[in-house]
């Protein structure tokens, strides 16, 4: 079946969960699953890009993940500063342009170096943007764009608030809302993400697990989202 262009979402963002269960299962240990859900995010960039989706987007760590145990997170840390490494001939070949955005702040030096490396080699991609959230919460989001408008706002006292203004002090500031947002592995909720873009988004959740999301079931998830009727509120 064809997909639809017409109907193809301008920007995708994806939950990618279930990579601790689907290493679980293998009788290997939780890093093997985050390791294996990279080849995941490999397929739909490339599919979304060969497709002319516009924007794609993954929440890869979010604030709270900062919870987890140390040496999980120092190795998540290690597989995005490899990945980013690897997958730039592959950013460039599709025409890619890599973005990174969260509080980039809390990231290790060479992790942060890797970002800078990567974003700056393929700024001038014109193709489709992917974007990773790393050290991210929909909350923080909002308050460091509140606060950075409040500030602002101390010099403009009759500069008029509205939502067009807010946007521009989140951290997609430029970038369109996600019309379609896809979460695996069978939770089914948002999880601090992206709290204020995604209130006229469309979901899809399914019940498979990162590691085993690729090409088709991205493609089903495509099918999904053009049978919905977005009206926005209105009739």
């Amino acid at each position: 079946m064809e997909l639809n262009i017409e109907k193809l979402p301008v920007h995708v963002t994806l939950i990618m969960d279930g990579n601790g269960r689907w290493a679980t299962l293998r009788g290997r240990e939780r890093v093997f699953g985050h390791a294996e859900g990279v080849e995941s995010v490999r397929a739909v960039t490339t599919a979304a890009a060969r497709w002319g989706i516009k924007y794609i987007s993954f929440f890869a760590f979010s604030e709270e993940n900062w919870n987890r145990p140390a040496a999980e997170v120092e190795t998540l840390m290690g597989l995005m500063c490899e990945a980013m490494n690897k997958e730039l001939p592959t950013f460039m070949e599709n025409n890619i342009r890599f973005r990174v955005l969260g509080d980039l702040s809390r990231l290790s030096e060479d992790l942060r170096d890797s970002v800078e490396q990567t974003c700056r080699a393929t700024d001038g991609n014109d193709g489709l943007t992917m974007i990773l959230f790393l050290s991210y919460s929909g909350k923080w989001d909002i308050l460091q764009a509140a606060e950075r408008m409040a500030h602002d706002l101390i010099g403009n006292p009759g500069l008029r608030v509205d939502a067009a203004l807010f946007g521009n002090y989140l951290v997609t500031a430029g970038i369109p809302d996600p019309d379609l947002l896809i979460r695996t592995s069978g939770e089914k909720r948002i999880s601090n993400y992206m709290l204020w873009q995604t209130a006229y988004t469309e979901y899809v959740f399914t019940d498979t697990l990162w590691p085993d999301f690729r090409e088709a079931e991205f493609r089903a998830a495509l099918e999904e989202y053009s049978r919905r009727d977005r009206r926005f509120g209105k009739v």
